[in-house]
């Protein structure tokens, strides 16, 4: 049994906003030994030649662009680009600023306008009504939202925003962003706090060239940009170079001057198939639009600054993948992904597919109205029958998009379709509990119904879905470890599907799935190497360094930086010197991307723990400090803080600090059960099975939290309760190995050996 005193663990946390990758166009052909090798040469020649090709490369501005690109520029000035950000005038407010009300938890906002310049009245970050102006109009459609000029250069985006739908569609109103939920001054979500920040929540997407500027030291920011909304130079990069190709032709210069060159979309790239009736893709090439348009269109965190067009996308961005809450279980969208991530699951992507196939590049719209854009490639011969769609021709039913894309509404009136372009699976949706297109319209149905329709028309799925591995290795199944790795070691899935099996992998540490996670840090390919780097702190300390210090020599500075993170805790001073210099390397750029991001809490404790790891427990208590000043609700700054306060045998501030958070955190369990081991550590049992206990019986728990309060409860000579409360506990998590190895040993403890016996078959998988 775990000795629960010491059983605590840190919350030892990477970034939490991420989104989906690009796999760069590096040369993947080596093999890691050559990596090490040419790793820093290669490097300086790639940035010798970036720089002797743009050394002095420089922003010019759309006005520029315009003398020659007519045509393309007035396509983009009524693109949701030209709009993304405005500052506030006549010309750019879409809302009623004349004296309009808005209610919300009991407080009304007030808009109008005073001396030509548009104010709001509203409750503040102490909760009394106040003025403020406005700064700037962000978006234009299907709403606008509102920037507030805040201390520190700080713009902050207000969370009544104006639906600029028609009436008729039932916009030209106000509205809250978060109507189920109650907002107020003191709430995480509240539009005067850091998770409504522009500077590091929206602006690096929505202006050209945006620097944040973020100084620690002051707690302030700097933000500039070359243009304030997103123009030519976002996506085709600085045009300096090309204004003086343009002002001499003959002059030889690569890309016409422009860091990457973006290949216009020819239908002469593609043939028509008449048997499949689907089109094939006859160029390949490096797709230099994808990687470019995912920089924004992804959930990510920027972990570098300075991505510019053609950047590659891990050199920058640490992604999200396909878990849940982000994505339901078989990778269908559930919170904003923003497309890319989605997009990496279809076959459109596998076939050579680019955003530009289906949207026009400057004015973002559809090539084509309705189902033309999707006959580009699929015959309508073929597709748009009913023999296919099932549906009356013409309704609603025989869209492509209504099956095949379906949609779901962000921020409450912004409809987004999945872009996996998926066939539906109602089979799937009772077992992994997730949605489908054709109970979405037929909602007086059952997902029984759906199956057996589509089963008599198509026959059953001749394979089984990867959402059914990543199902089981999320919910921590039997059999978890072999699906993960039949998904992990099939080429034929997506690659964004397969990393995210390799981040579900380390808590089945198996000499099998050892041997696995082994040859994917050797291996050469990016996503999946940078799964490993993101899970790597969940390999067990002593096999961490064999799967990590490959990953030291990655070409892709995100995925090397992590694997430095997750070695940080460990001596590597008896490896040979290349390896330590590589580490070290790595480690510096792992904290050069917390300090561009110490202005949020996550990277504020991540600084913490890499100084407790060096042994600066003082610098680690400022850092952790800090967090909890710039975001009160934030729960791993109290537990990390706590955990270091045991382990310099501080157990009264640290159940201080700890019972402060529970009356902050929004999200108490956590907090519940690391207040719970704290007073165990002072012989508080009975005080402390009580804060157990309601971890364990949170919504957010997991089967460590029950396991906990379980051993607890049998420690203080209540085995059947703990019984109970363990069995209810595997209802929730079947195949927990910590609960089932619990149930087990009180089994076994009470001389039923034949029930111990029952759930040894469980925990071994030998049905």
């Amino acid at each position: 049994m775990i000795n629960i005193v010491s059983g605590i663990s840190r919350l030892v946390v990477l970034l939490s906003l991420q989104a989906l990758i690009a796999c760069g166009p590096n040369d993947r052909s080596m093999s890691k030994v050559d990596k090490v090798k040419n790793l820093d040469t290669s490097t300086t020649h790639n940035q010798q030649i970036g720089q002797a090709a743009h050394k002095e490369t420089t922003y010019v501005g759309s006005k520029f662009c315009a003398h020659c690109h007519k045509e393309e520029t007035s396509a983009w000035q009524s693109s949701h680009h030209a709009f993304a950000m405005q500052e506030a005038n006549e010309g750019s407010i879409l809302g009623d600023f004349n004296q309009s009300t808005f209610t919300y938890e009991g407080i009304t906002s007030t808009f109008y306008k005073k001396k030509g310049d548009y104010y709001v009245n509203t409750d503040g970050a102490n909760g009394e009504l106040k003025d403020f102006p406005i700064a700037y109009t962000f978006g234009a459609v299907p709403l606008q939202q509102y920037l507030i000029q805040s201390p520190g250069g700080r713009l902050q985006a207000l969370s009544i925003a104006w639906d600029s739908r028609s009436k008729a569609e039932g916009g030209q109103r106000w509205f809250h962003l978060y109507p189920d939920e109650k907002i107020s001054h003191k709430h995480s979500l509240h539009w005067s706090g850091i998770n409504q920040n522009w500077n590091f929540m929206c602006a690096d997407c929505h202006s050209t060239k945006l620097q944040k500027n973020y100084d620690l030291n002051t707690d302030s920011f700097k933000t500039s940009w070359s243009e304030i909304n997103v123009a030519c130079e976002s996506c085709h990069g600085s045009a300096s170079k090309h204004l003086e190709w343009a002002e001499n032709k003959q002059l030889k210069i690569k890309n016409f001057g422009f860091p990457v060159e973006l290949h216009s979309v020819s239908a002469t790239n593609w043939e028509m198939d008449h048997e499949s009736g689907i089109a094939k893709n006859k160029v390949s090439q490096k797709n230099q639009e994808l990687q470019t348009c995912a920089q924004c269109h992804s959930r990510r965190t920027t972990f570098f600054p300075g991505a510019k067009a053609g950047s590659q996308f891990l050199d920058h961005y640490n992604p999200a993948l396909l878990l849940p809450p982000l994505y339901h279980i078989d990778g269908q969208i559930n919170e904003e992904v923003y497309v890319y991530g989605s997009f990496l699951q279809s076959k459109m992507y596998a076939a050579g597919v680019t955003c530009s196939n289906c949207h026009e590049p400057h004015n973002l719209q559809l090539r084509s109205s309705s189902d033309g854009v999707c006959s580009q490639c699929h015959l309508p011969e073929k597709f748009a029958q009913v023999d296919h769609h099932l549906h009356p021709v013409n309704s609603s039913g025989a869209r492509c998009v209504n099956c095949h894309m379906p949609s779901k509404n962000y921020m409450q009136v912004d409809s987004r379709r999945d872009h996996s372009f998926r066939i539906p699976r109602p089979d799937l949706s009772d077992k992994l509990n997730t949605p489908n297109a054709c109970l979405s319209c037929h909602q007086e149905q059952t997902n029984q119904w759906a199956t057996d329709v589509l089963h008599r028309k198509f026959g059953a799925p001749d394979k089984s879905h990867y959402g059914e591995a990543l199902h089981a290795g999320f919910f921590q199944a039997i059999d978890g470890e072999k699906k993960l790795s039949q998904l992990i070691t099939d080429s034929t899935q997506p690659a964004i599907a397969r990393a995210t099996a390799v981040t579900l992998l380390p808590q089945y540490f198996t000499r099998h799935s050892a041997q696995l996670l082994q040859a994917i840090a050797q291996g050469n390919e990016p996503l999946l190497s940078l799964a490993l780097a993101q899970s790597l702190d969940r390999v067990p300390a002593q096999f961490r360094p064999a799967l990590g210090i490959p990953l030291l020599f990655e070409r892709e500075r995100v995925t090397r930086s992590l694997a430095a993170n997750a070695l940080g805790s460990l001596p590597l001073n008896n490896y040979p010197g290349p390896v330590q210099k590589q580490f070290y390397t790595a480690l510096k750029e792992y904290t050069a991307s917390e300090l561009f991001n110490s202005d949020r809490p996550e990277s504020l404790v991540n600084l913490g723990e890499l100084h407790r790891q060096r042994g600066n427990s003082s610098q680690a208590e400022v850092f952790f400090r800090r967090a909890i000043k710039s975001a009160p609700y934030y729960v791993p700054a109290y537990v990390n803080l706590a955990d270091l306060y045991r382990v310099e045998e501080r157990e009264e501030e640290a159940e201080k600090l700890l019972r402060q958070g529970l009356n902050r955190a929004e999200s108490k369990a956590a907090v519940q059960h690391s207040l719970g081991l704290s007073l165990i550590r002072q012989s508080r049992h009975s005080e402390a099975i009580n804060f157990l206990q309601q971890a364990a019986e949170a919504q957010e728990t997991n089967s460590r939290y029950i396991y906990v309060y379980a051993i607890a409860l049998h420690s203080a000579k209540e085995p059947l309760q703990a019984l109970s409360v363990l069995e209810k506990g595997l209802d929730q998590f079947p195949s927990s190995p910590d609960i089932l190895q619990a149930i087990i040993s009180i089994h076994r403890e009470s001389g039923n050996l034949e029930k111990a016996k029952k759930y040894e078959v469980l925990l071994t998988g030998n049905y």
